[in-house]
């Protein structure tokens, strides 16, 4: 019995070691915003369609079973949410998919139109942030952040 309780800690450390080397180490996927609709608005909220692209940089596919997110633009909080967009990203290969938001982002769009009459066409600020949950495989969620430029049609 000595024999087993001083083995213990060792036998414990091993198992980890051992589990540490076979959880896989995913890079994170890269997500852009590709285009927003407008599909309608009213002075409280606004219904946008957002289509995002998602490149998957690993060397397997990503299958994703949904989205949470929260989303700036013009470093104002627009939406968060989470989306149920269920789709596959192949090995260092690429998807769209589209999210429909509602926000209120009445004071991000009075500072847009105060641009002038071209201001729909003009390039709008974003970040956007959270977590890709993945429908299969040890590893279930796996974090992103990124921020770029897009524009409001």
């Amino acid at each position: 019995m000595r024999a087993i309780l001083r083995c213990f800690p060792a036998l414990i450390a091993l198992l980890l070691g051992a589990a540490c080397a076979l959880t896989p180490h995913l890079a994170r996927p890269e997500l852009s915003i590709v285009d927003v609709q407008l599909l309608g608005s009213t002075l409280w909220e606004q219904r946008l369609k957002v289509r995002v692209h998602v490149h998957n940089p690993n060397d397997r596919a990503l299958p994703v079973k949904g989205i949470e997110y929260s989303m700036e633009v013009m470093g104002q909080q627009a939406a968060s949410g989470v989306s149920d967009a269920s789709f596959v990203v192949p090995p260092r290969g690429e998807a769209d998919f589209d999210m429909n938001v509602t926000t209120n982002l009445a004071g991000a769009l009075l500072n847009l139109l105060s641009r002038g009459p071209d201001a729909l066409g003009q390039s709008v600020p974003y970040r956007l942030t959270g977590k890709v949950e993945l429908s299969q495989g040890l590893l279930r969620s796996i974090p992103f952040e990124e921020s770029g430029t897009f524009r409001l049609q």
